[in-house]
């Protein structure tokens, strides 16, 4: 037996016997906004995001279109709207650094932080992510939890071997205080409130 085994069992030996439970950890949701994706909306803007506001009639991936039009390559995971860069193709992380966009749909948001959470699932190639310029996201409005406390309870954070919170665009500033977007992630992030298909049929 090592000293490392015995000043191990030592500790063992020692511990206090005290049955303590662990203290219940508050959800800090006594005062949620009014409207969750109100609130959403204007921590998206104040982190640097673009909300893309629907058209009240008509197509509602009219904004996404107007955004992706004439860009080269267009990625896209959700089956609402197309791109030509079929992800299901993609042999290696590589071959997206020159994708202009990528349309993905988020798990949940979280209005407190204006944040989308991005898993696996929702990136296929959790590359496509990062490596695109630009980045546009489907968020169902029913998806959003009021803060990270509820966010932390969701099952997509132990159910998926990869997710990852995304705060509108990656952004650096130097000493100086000149910031830069795009320096280690994507030069934009919008979001677009969109129910999923099962929610809403007609689209």
């Amino acid at each position: 037996m090592s000293s490392r085994d015995d000043i191990l069992g030592l500790v063992r030996a020692n511990r206090p016997q005290l049955d303590r439970p662990l203290p219940a950890v508050p959800l800090f949701d006594d005062n949620p906004p009014a409207s969750l994706l109100a609130g959403f909306k204007e921590s998206l803007h104040r982190m640097g995001g673009l909300f893309l506001d629907p058209p009240s009639s008509g197509d509602p991936l009219a904004p996404v279109r107007a955004k992706i039009a004439g860009a080269k390559a267009v990625c896209s995971t959700v089956p609402e709207i197309s791109g030509n860069r079929d992800i299901a193709n993609i042999g290696a992380p590589q071959d997206l650094a020159d994708v202009d966009f990528a349309i993905v749909r988020a798990s949940f948001g979280v209005a407190e932080t204006g944040s989308v959470l991005l898993s696996e699932a929702d990136l296929h190639v959790n590359a496509v992510g990062y490596l695109a310029q630009h980045l546009i996201v489907l968020l169902d409005p029913a998806d959003i939890v009021v803060n990270l406390h509820h966010a932390y309870r969701r099952p997509e954070l132990r159910d998926n071997h990869y997710a990852s919170f995304h705060t509108g665009p990656s952004a650096t500033a130097d000493i100086e205080g000149v910031l830069i977007h795009g320096a280690q992630g994507v030069r934009s992030l919008s979001v677009l409130p969109l129910a999923r298909a099962a929610r809403n049929p007609a689209h």
